[in-house]
């Protein structure tokens, strides 16, 4: 939690106007039952003997400033502690998600993406009602404890030992509490990171859940996932609750004692009865403030267990490190043709210490495609296709082996330079809630004319002036106003419009007709011939015209070389040329 303070205080010299500002309020406010005590025991007996009206309206008065004041500075140090609880946390938002977009795939895979959204919006809301509700009541609780004690000693010292001896229970009670809660606040946003993966989960699928009607039982679900936080909750909230009423049992104890001790000393003339009002007033800002107090630790609780996992996260080592690169004339994210060599690549994801090879999902790849080539990767689902384009992007390290880009290592290029050698679509890729031309651009310094260039090489362009506004037309969230084929070529008028050296298409053309399909590629090869092309796909039809073809089964290569070469050499493809070309071959 010491790491989160950090960010609260980089407006330190506001943070401390605004602790001026919150001490000077109370400490005028403290004087103001001292006021009127004054007033019952000393001015009213002389208004009785003299009559004059003048000391009691001027101490009146002066305790009304007093409480303006103190309320005036009391509400503009509130808003300064807003204000600046909003900017740390802004501040920490920010740096946790840049952290997150810095992360592996592996790293991803181990949070969690439910995790991280809900570190990045709870967590910190947690940290930010924590921050908030310190500078309100922390100062103002902490010089209302220690002022009251110190001017009730003022007006009865054995009074106020009454009240003292009260308070080790007070702190005994909430140390012990909020150890307790720390441990079951975190549980509790586990609990939410699991709700969070379930609703993630039925927002996305709603299509799927709806003609499978399956409302019920995903409600269910969702319901059980529900009812499990509400219990974590409830059962963290169940023992930081427990603070609160025994506090005030306590000292409510003590505030007997002083009634009973002070009617006492009264009726023995020992005290006025003005200090017993002034000295109960101060005992009952006490007995507010510990309770505010006690507010404050149940807050650090959650904010504590909230920090400590937004810190696992912000700690993560960074497992994509720079190695060392020597040659000064290499390549460093230049956009051209490039050279692209796998050399006996193994992957598996998660550790494999034992190497079970069962567990490896790529196998021994080893390949070479030179600049300019294309190369087509086929297989059946799950066979490994789409890691591999992971690990040529380094989202992932090589379990084994190692892949180079013109004869330099990628593990030694800047990961900014590396992927700005790519243009890629994917097949599921998104569509943000922006105009065309910016979903395209996608915050790149891209000219309207390669904008253009890019949708009709990709067959967009036609479908985009079709809207009213062409393409400055606002996309739906997700893209829902454009049909599966459309978002898909909105996708590879991405990749293109930045003239990307190296091309991939992962399987981004399933949702276009075959003469969409072959338009787009036929546009790509005319224009966009001399980068080097890798395309993920189902099609023989999207890969025959390739320089390389690639068969993978089972995260091995089973099969390499041209159409042709596979045709007459490799069973495999041979086969699923034979199932999807039929008469054609």
């Amino acid at each position: 939690m010491k790491r989160a303070f950090k960010y609260l205080f980089e407006n330190k010299t506001a943070i401390i106007i605004g602790y001026i500002i919150k001490i000077s309020g109370t400490v005028v406010g403290l004087f103001i039952p001292r006021i009127m005590g004054t007033l019952i025991d000393d001015v009213v007996p002389r208004l009785r003997e003299t009559g004059d009206w003048t000391e009691f309206v001027l101490g009146g008065v002066f305790m009304a400033f007093c409480a303006v004041f103190d309320r005036t500075f009391n509400i503009i140090a509130n808003r300064r502690a807003a204000k600046y609880s909003m900017l740390a946390i802004r501040h920490l938002r920010n740096d946790l998600y840049q952290k997150i977009l810095s992360l592996s795939g592996k790293q991803t895979d181990e949070f969690g993406i439910p995790s991280l959204v809900s570190r990045l919006t709870s967590d910190s809301y947690n940290i930010h009602t924590f921050f908030n509700i310190m500078q309100r009541m922390g100062v103002r609780s902490t010089l209302i404890c220690i002022g009251g004690l110190i001017l009730s000693a003022t007006l009865d010292l054995s009074l106020t030992l009454t009240l003292v001896a009260t308070l080790p229970f007070v702190f005994a009670i909430v140390f012990f509490i909020s150890r307790r809660g720390i441990p079951l606040y975190s549980i509790v946003q586990t609990s939410v990171d699991k709700m969070v993966r379930i609703m993630r989960e039925d927002v996305s699928g709603i299509r799927v859940i709806k003609a499978l009607s399956k409302e019920d039982y995903e409600r269910e679900r969702f319901d059980d996932a529900n009812s499990a936080t509400v219990k974590d909750e409830l059962k963290a909230s169940g023992v930081m609750a427990i603070s609160g009423p025994i506090i005030s049992l306590c000292l409510n104890m003590g505030l007997v004692l002083v009634i009973v001790i002070g009617a006492y000393r009264v009726n023995a003339g020992a005290v006025k009865a003005g200090t017993i009002i002034a000295f109960l007033t101060y005992f009952t800002m006490i007995l507010n403030s510990l309770i505010a107090v006690n507010r404050i630790f149940i807050n650090y609780s959650k904010a504590s267990a909230s920090a400590k996992r937004i810190y696992a996260v912000m700690d993560a080592e960074d497992d994509l490190k720079v190695a060392e690169w020597k040659d000064s004339d290499a390549k460093d994210g230049i956009t051209s043709p490039y050279r692209i060599e796998f050399r006996h690549v193994w992957f598996c994801y998660g550790d494999n210490k034992e190497n079970d090879e069962e567990k490896y999902v790529l196998k021994d790849i080893d390949f070479t495609l030179a600049p300019g080539e294309s190369l087509g990767i086929i297989g059946a689902t799950g066979s490994g296709k789409t890691t591999i384009i992971s690990l040529l992007m380094r989202y992932y390290d090589p379990t084994r082996g190692e892949i180079f880009i013109d004869g330099r290592n990628i593990k030694t290029y800047p990961l900014d330079s590396l992927r700005k050698m790519f243009g890629v679509a994917f097949q599921n890729d998104i569509i943000f809630a922006e105009a065309i031309d910016e979903n395209i651009r996608f915050g790149r310094e891209i000219s309207d004319e390669d904008v253009e260039m890019a949708s009709k090489a990709a067959c967009a362009y036609e479908f985009i002036m079709g809207k009213e506004n062409g393409f400055k037309h606002e996309a739906a969230i997700k893209g829902a106003d454009f049909s599966g084929g459309q978002k898909q070529r909105l996708f590879i008028s991405r990749a293109l419009a930045g003239h990307p050296g190296i091309l991939i298409l992962d399987d981004s053309s399933s949702a276009l007709d075959y003469k969409t399909d072959a338009d787009v590629r036929e546009n790509i090869n005319e224009n966009f011939g001399d980068c080097t092309l890798i395309s993920v796909a189902q099609r023989i039809s999207s890969v025959m015209k390739m320089s390389k073809i690639m068969v993978i089964e089972d995260g091995a290569i089973i099969g390499l070389g041209t159409h042709e070469e596979l045709l007459a050499n490799n069973e495999v493809y041979k086969e699923i040329a034979s199932t999807q070309l039929g008469s054609l071959l």
